[in-house]
């Protein structure tokens, strides 16, 4: 299991239950230091005051749990308008908007990994998205990154 996956099991249940959906969380550790950057949001959006309170209950956890080898900065931030897709409520929340995906591997069928398109639905696991008019499928387990793509 890696660090982010243990990290979340570790700290999903401390962030909802303080009434907070627990986004994503990037973790990296090098010889310099650290970091734990955690993105959270709320039923109103997050603010200043939301990301102080989270980041105090969750430094407790990690103060007790000690996942991270080292040194490291903990962040606490909002998803942002590039918000990552993690969940399969991320992914039928979503539906209809556009989105960029980064698969693990390249596909067979063409050998890309990489592509941006509108999300058209969710089920069974398996993104279907719109790539300039080609519907392509993707199963959710492929996936190394998906986003949000912000429209201006």
């Amino acid at each position: 299991m890696s660090i982010r996956d243990r990290l979340i099991d570790m700290l999903e249940p401390t962030i909802e239950s303080m009434g907070y959906e627990l986004v994503d969380i990037d973790a990296r550790s090098n010889k310099k230091g650290g970091l734990v950057r955690i993105y959270i949001d709320g039923p109103d959006g997050v603010g200043l005051d939301d990301c102080e309170a989270v980041s105090h209950q969750v430094s407790g956890v990690l103060d007790v749990e000690d996942p991270m080898p080292g040194e490291y900065n903990l962040e606490i931030s909002s998803p942002g308008l590039d918000r990552p897709l993690r969940t399969a409520a991320h992914f039928q929340r979503f539906v209809g908007d556009r989105v960029k995906l980064e698969l693990s591997s390249p596909r067979v069928e063409d050998g890309r990994w990489r592509f941006t398109g509108v999300l058209k639905g969710f089920a069974d696991d398996t993104l279907t998205i719109d790539v300039d008019g080609e519907e392509l499928q993707v199963d959710r387990a492929q996936l190394k990154m998906a986003r949000l793509v912000p429209e201006y």
